[in-house]
């Protein structure tokens, strides 16, 4: 029997599409969908949340997917809409999400920063950003380099 993906670190888009069955399709819209989707492979229930989001300067869209595991009752309650399902509000355990790499990676909602520590973090960030920008210096090497010390500074494992 395959492995859960709630004992993975990250999962390939492809792995899930290839394992994910629709079970009940719940709400939907031209931006938005909800839907219960089960692992073929493991039995393992998810609530599925897609969304559309439309860049207004160029016209381009993007499509973002989260899974949020469920178990057993839930798929009942959320099934016989007697469980509110509806993102954010009623997403408070870690979930799935897609990122921009075909990846799905782990989000817990309960690990949330203050806002003003994520905002003095992001203008640590751009600080960077501003003196790699200055130097001229845009071999990818050096890119790769600014991004890993960026993306350290954002998930706090700098030290700080």
């Amino acid at each position: 029997m395959a492995q859960s993906w709630k004992q993975e670190k990250h999962v390939s888009q492809d792995t899930l599409q290839e394992r994910i069955e629709m079970i009940k399709a719940l709400n939907g819209s031209e931006n938005e969908l909800y839907e219960i989707v089960k692992d073929r492979e493991t039995g393992d229930h998810y609530l599925h949340y897609s969304y559309r989001h439309l860049h207004v300067g160029d016209g381009n869209e993007e499509f973002f997917h989260q899974l949020l595991p469920l178990d057993s009752d839930d798929v009942l309650a959320v099934m016989f809409g007697e469980q509110l399902y509806t993102y954010p509000e009623h997403w408070s355990k870690p979930f799935l999400r897609n990122g921009p790499d075909g990846t799905y990676v782990w989000f817990d909602p309960g690990e949330l920063e203050p806002e003003a520590e994520q905002e003095r973090r992001a203008e640590e960030a751009f600080g960077m950003l501003k003196a790699f920008k200055s130097k001229g210096r845009s071999d990818e090497q050096s890119v790769r380099e600014l991004l890993e010390r960026i993306e350290k500074k954002l998930s706090g494992e700098d030290g700080e």
